[in-house]
Parts: C-alpha cells; sequence; structure tokens
C-alpha cells in the first residue's frame, strides 16, 4: 500500500496558504540579507574614507614638518650669515618669506579635508614663524642712521615718487607687485579691460580711489594692492590673487586661491576653490559670486570654477587661532547683497593705454 503524503488530506486552500507563507518568507529573508549586505559596504566605504583621510591627513603633516624644518634651519642660519656675509641677508630674509608663503599655500589647498584642529594648530605655526622673521629682520638688518643733508639734496629727494617694493624686500606677507599690465594711479574713473583673447598672464590693480573697475575674460594672476573705494567687478582668475591694503570697496572675484591683507570694511562676493585667507584685516563680509557677463560660463569652465564649493563662507583669518568664530569678518547678510551684476562686455573701444605695463 502506497502511503499518504502529508498534505493528502489537506484541503487545497491550505496548500495555498502555505505556499504564500513559504513565498513572503523567503522574501522577507532575502530583504534581510540584502539589507545586511547594504549595511557591510556602507560601513566598508566609510572606513575607507576614514582610511584615505587619515593617509592624506599623514601625508600633509609630513610635508608640512619638512617644510617648517627647513625654514627653522633658514632662520638658525641667519646670525651666522650676518657675521660672515651681511650683504646677502636680503635675500636670505627674501627667501625664507617665500618659503613661509609655499607653507600657507600648502595648508590653504589641503584646509578642506584637515580636521579643524590641525588647521587652526599651522595657522599658530605659520604665525610664530613670521614673528621670528620679523624679529630677525629688524635686529640683524637695522634702519639706516639719521643724517643731515644739505638743501640741495633734500629738494631732489622730495621730487622723487615713492620708492616701489624692491624684489628683496622683506615683506611678512610676501606681497611683491609684478610689472604686468594693469590700471594704476587713477581716481574716479571707470576702467575696463577685455582680457580674452589676449597674451596677459598677471593683471595689477595698483593705487586706486573711487574707480570702477571691469575685467572681462580669464587671467593666471591678480594683484591688488592701495585700493580705496573702489567696486572691481572682475572674471575668472586660474591661479591666486593677491590682495593688499584696501578700504571701503566692493569686490566681485572667482579664484582658485584668494589672499587678503589689510582690508577694511570691504565686501567680498567670491567663489573660490580653496578658503579665502585673511589677515590683519576688520570689519570684511564675504557673500557668494554674482558677477554675469556674455561668455562667463565658458570662462568659469576654462578656469576650472564652474562649480560652486560653497568655500566663500569658510573664510581663515590668520590672526585668529581660536576655536571660535573670528571678529574680524562675517557673512553678509541677504538683504544687503547687490544681486546679480551685469557687466556688458564693452568690447576694444573703451580699453585705452591705462592697461599698459608701468602706467
Amino acid at each position: 500500500m502506497e502511503e499518504d503524503s502529508p498534505h493528502t488530506n489537506l484541503p487545497t486552500k491550505t496548500l495555498d496558504l502555505d505556499a504564500d507563507l513559504q513565498k513572503k518568507h523567503q522574501a522577507m529573508l532575502e530583504r534581510l540579507s540584502n539589507r545586511h549586505q547594504a549595511r557591510l559596504d556602507t560601513s566598508l566605504a566609510r572606513r575607507s574614507d576614514s582610511a584615505n583621510s587619515s593617509e592624506s591627513t599623514s601625508s600633509f603633516l609630513s610635508r608640512f614638518s619638512a617644510s617648517k624644518q627647513s625654514i627653522d634651519s633658514q632662520l638658525a642660519n641667519s646670525r651666522l650669515i650676518a657675521t660672515s656675509d651681511p650683504s646677502r641677508l636680503r635675500s636670505h630674509f627674501a627667501n625664507i618669506s617665500s618659503s613661509i608663503s609655499d607653507l600657507e599655500k600648502l595648508v590653504a589647498e589641503n584646509s578642506y579635508f584637515l580636521p579643524s584642529y590641525e588647521v587652526r594648530s599651522s595657522l599658530k605655526t605659520i604665525s610664530d614663524l613670521k614673528q621670528n622673521l620679523e624679529i630677525l629682520n629688524s635686529e640683524l638688518i637695522p634702519k639706516k642712521k639719521f643724517s643731515f643733508k644739505n638743501k640741495a639734496t633734500a629738494k631732489k629727494e622730495l621730487s622723487k615718487e615713492p620708492e616701489r617694493i624692491k624684489p628683496d624686500t622683506v615683506s611678512v606677507f610676501n606681497f611683491k607687485l609684478p610689472n604686468s599690465p594693469g590700471f594704476r594711479n587713477k581716481i574716479n574713473e571707470t576702467l575696463v579691460k577685455k582680457l580674452r583673447g589676449t597674451e596677459i598672464g598677471e593683471f595689477t590693480l595698483s593705487d586706486l580711489e573711487s574707480c570702477e573697475v571691469r575685467l572681462i575674460g580669464c587671467c593666471n594672476a591678480v594683484f591688488v594692492n592701495r585700493l580705496k573705494n573702489c567696486k572691481v567687478y572682475m572674471g575668472p582668475v586660474i591661479g591666486s590673487i593677491l590682495i593688499e591694503e584696501v578700504e571701503g570697496c566692493v569686490f566681485v572675484l572667482a579664484s582658485h586661491q584668494i589672499r587678503i591683507h589689510l582690508a577694511k570694511s570691504c565686501d567680498f562676493y567670491l567663489r573660490v576653490r580653496s578658503r579665502p585667507i585673511i589677515e590683519d584685516s576688520n570689519v570684511v563680509r564675504f557673500a557668494p559670486y554674482c558677477l554675469d557677463y556674455e561668455g562667463i560660463e565658458m570662462d568659469l569652465e576654462k578656469a576650472g570654477l564652474s562649480e560652486e564649493t560653497g568655500n566663500w563662507g569658510n573664510v581663515d583669518d590668520f590672526k585668529w587661532l581660536r576655536a571660535v568664530q573670528s571678529p574680524n569678518w562675517c557673512v553678509l547678510p541677504e538683504n544687503e547683497r547687490v544681486g546679480k551684476v551685469r557687466t556688458e562686455d564693452i568690447g576694444s573701444k573703451s580699453e585705452v593705454s591705462r592697461a599698459v605695463p608701468g602706467l
């Protein structure tokens, strides 16, 4: 006699119900398995990101430490050079200043992934190096002694224009104006330069008062020095923008790196790849880049600035090393922002001899 199957005498409806339960149970097991695998993948990704970040931080600290040791060694040799060959001191100090500037750039370029503590510690180290350099410079290169001069000599000296910064002059901020094309020594003027289609690599704005400046197109670097009550609207800069001694100005700028020294009561509308750096500045406010002109999207893409990073609001104050917000800068309130600035591409008829080197 054949044995009866366990399910032989069960109603068909009951068998269907058992099959449905098995399917649901199996589906539930698959969902749990998939969820567990997803958690494992996420955990592994986080560990990988953490390892990469840790590796990047370790690499930065190694480079930073090596550069600092090199600068310390140069500072330590200063007294020996002062005794053996004093004529080398100026160039020696200029090299140290340049090395400190490179160290600043290293911090700025890597600050986006560094822990806040490492950023503050690095900035404090740089500030100490600058101070040591300044002390040695004052001690080992004393100022010229006062001496009486005859009237004729004095009159000749008065007629001379103020000296420009010499290449070997030591500046803690390492700001040196190049002899590049630019706008210089102007008051109450509208200054326009079309950079697109030119071979201008660097551009300088110096000694301007109550001027409006419009730079349309890309260049590699821009230097800004001694501006008062000016408005500067600038297309994207492929490299760096260095700004020193500005007051009561509005700047609309896009660049990979922006460093600001001795700024007072200025508004900055920025798009920047690394964190903006300020030093010895106060009452400065920041907002996102707002310039618009025909072809700006192409220029931004050429400069590698087509994406907004949000770094306009991540400002590093080199003279404020505490964990709390620096009182020297703030985000510009939205109701006080200028809105979209549309700069007309006026063309070559508005470009004048102001933009040639040396003017």
